[in-house]
């Protein structure tokens, strides 16, 4: 993308530029595409087989067309099919890799869900390079320096939000690190999930004030394995995990002909507050509780 940033550059303010520079510029936009589809699944899934698939075969098909079809010789096919050409591909492997990011997407929007500094520094990048793409596909019928200029945008704007997002942790790329080198064997993770069911048998969820710290303790296992057999083998965060047990038991609640008032059963069923009750309610079953139990009785 640099390369591609400084043929933009250069070529804005000397128009002279020597065509196998412009041709090296476009070129290098073939590798954008992959090289993000690439990046994210190592990252989320942890997958690196297959890359030579997605690089070897585009960059030998530049290369051939770059020597069958010079630039300087042959600009008015580069300009109507080369380049479209690959900035198709480009927003294809912007659309293939959407569904790594996808359900960090979704769960920006839950205000239940704990989103990480390695989940904004994933979506920054997604995003990023799909404003990028697209600037350069709008500056084909204005200027050149329009995906530079976003670019630069991009960058800056990626930049200051880790500033100010991660400032009493600018390591972030070290919280996957830790992640990753400690990965859990078998044996543990068959033995917590069969043990997890403790949070729902003694109703710990119903302490408004539960901690990870407090279900990694009764289960006897570290607070950071706990986090990552939940996310990765119920697919959800701790607080996820505590409010759905509290949604089941304000349901039954609501369920049965008893004296409380809604409110009552939001903290009754380990909610702190009548707001997040109302709120988190909504948001799992699509219901409010005042409806769910109008509901319960037809």
């Amino acid at each position: 993308m640099s390369i591609r940033i400084a043929k933009s550059v250069f070529f804005h303010f000397n128009p002279k530029l020597s065509g196998i520079f412009i041709q090296i510029g476009l070129s290098a936009c073939v590798l954008i595409g992959p090289f993000l589809y690439l990046y994210l699944k190592a990252y989320i899934k942890k997958e690196t087989n297959n890359w030579i698939l997605h690089i070897f075969p585009i960059l030998a098909g530049i290369i051939i067309l770059g020597v069958t079809y010079p630039y300087v010789e042959h600009k008015t096919i580069w300009s109507r099919y080369i380049v479209k050409g690959i900035y198709l591909q480009w927003l294809i492997y912007i659309v293939l890799s959407l569904k790594f990011v996808k359900p960090i997407f979704k769960r920006f929007f839950k205000k239940t869900e704990k989103i990480s500094s390695i989940d904004n520094w994933l979506t920054s990048i997604y995003t990023g390079t799909a404003i990028i793409c697209v600037s350069y596909i709008i500056g084909t019928y204005t200027s050149s320096i329009v995906g530079a200029l976003s670019f630069s945008f991009v960058l800056y704007l990626i930049v200051l939000l880790f500033i100010f997002r991660n400032k009493k942790n600018t390591s972030f790329f070290e919280e996957k690190e830790r992640y990753r080198n400690r990965e859990i064997n078998n044996k543990t993770v068959k033995q917590v999930t069969k043990r997890i069911s403790v949070v729902k048998d003694k109703k710990l969820y119903l302490n408004p004030n539960l901690t990870i710290m407090n279900v990694a303790k009764e289960l006897d296992i570290t607070q950071h394995t706990l986090s990552q057999i939940l996310n990765n083998n119920f697919g959800k965060s701790f607080s996820l995990f505590i409010n759905e047990l509290r949604i089941e038991e304000a349901k039954e609640l609501l369920t049965l002909q008893n004296q409380y008032t809604i409110e009552a059963i939001g903290y009754e069923s380990g909610f702190n507050s009548k707001s997040t009750f109302f709120t988190v309610f909504k948001k799992i079953t699509g219901y409010t509780p005042s409806e769910y139990q109008k509901l319960q009785k037809k």
